[in-house]
C-alpha cells in the first residue's frame, strides 16, 4: 500500500504545485510508481500533466483530480496501485482540505520567504493536529544568505518541524514546470535541491 502526501497552504502562491512537481519528478527519477491528485479547481496540476504527456509521448506518472469530498475516495484507489501519491490543494484552510489531511501520512506545507506566508500556516497546521497530526514546513523560494530567509526560517522551527532541505529561489523551478518537466530536468543546484528534500521526504514518510 502506498503513502499519501498532501501539499497544503491557505495562501496562494506559495509553491504548492511547484513542490508537488519537484518531488513527483524526483521520486519518478528514483524508480517509484508515483500518482499526482488535483483538487484545486485551478488546474495547474493538470495543465503540469498534459505538458508532460506531450513532452514525453506517455505519461510516467498517473494523474488523477477530485473535489474535495472526493479525495479520500481517489487516495485509497491510487494508493492500492502506486507507491507515492501527491495531494496538491486549493489555497484553503477549511472544512474541505480536511479530506485531504485526513488521507495523509504527511501534510507538506510551502512557506516562501515571508512572514506572511508564515503566518498563513496556522489554519492549516490546526486543522492538520486535528485530522493527521504529521506535518513538515517546507522553505521555499528562499534566497541564501538574507535576513528575511532566516527570520522565517528561526520563526518557522517554532511553529512545527521543519524540512533540513530547502527550495532555493531558482528560474529552474517555474522553467522546469512550465515545459511539463521537473527540477531533476534542470540537473545543477535546483536538482540536488530536489534530491535532498525528496530523500528527507521518504525517510519521514517511513518513521
Amino acid at each position: 500500500m502506498g503513502k499519501v502526501i498532501t501539499i497544503a497552504q491557505q495562501k496562494g502562491g506559495a509553491g504548492k504545485t511547484t513542490l508537488a512537481v519537484t518531488l513527483a519528478g524526483a521520486f519518478v527519477r528514483q524508480g517509484l510508481s508515483v500518482a499526482l491528485l488535483d483538487s484545486d479547481p485551478q488546474g495547474s496540476l493538470g495543465r503540469w500533466f498534459m505538458t508532460r504527456v506531450e513532452r514525453l509521448g506517455e505519461p510516467d506518472v498517473e494523474f488523477s483530480t477530485a473535489s474535495a469530498w472526493g479525495v479520500g475516495y481517489e487516495c485509497r484507489k491510487l494508493k492500492g496501485r502506486h507507491d507515492i501519491v501527491i495531494v496538491d490543494t486549493p489555497p484553503k484552510a477549511d472544512s474541505d482540505l480536511r479530506p485531504a489531511l485526513r488521507e495523509a501520512d504527511l501534510v507538506l506545507v510551502p512557506v516562501a520567504a515571508s512572514h506572511v506566508d508564515l503566518w498563513a500556516t496556522d489554519g492549516v497546521l490546526d486543522l492538520v493536529a486535528r485530522e493527521s497530526g504529521r506535518a513538515l514546513i517546507v522553505l521555499n523560494r528562499m534566497s541564501a544568505g538574507t535576513r528575511l530567509a532566516e527570520e522565517v526560517a528561526k520563526a518557522a522551527e517554532g511553529v512545527a518541524q521543519v524540512a533540513k532541505s530547502r527550495l532555493a529561489a531558482r528560474v529552474a523551478y517555474a522553467e522546469t514546470l512550465g515545459q511539463g518537466a521537473s527540477a531533476l530536468d534542470a540537473r545543477g543546484p535546483a536538482a540536488a535541491e530536489a534530491k535532498a528534500l525528496a530523500a528527507e521526504v521518504l525517510a519521514a514518510l517511513a518513521e
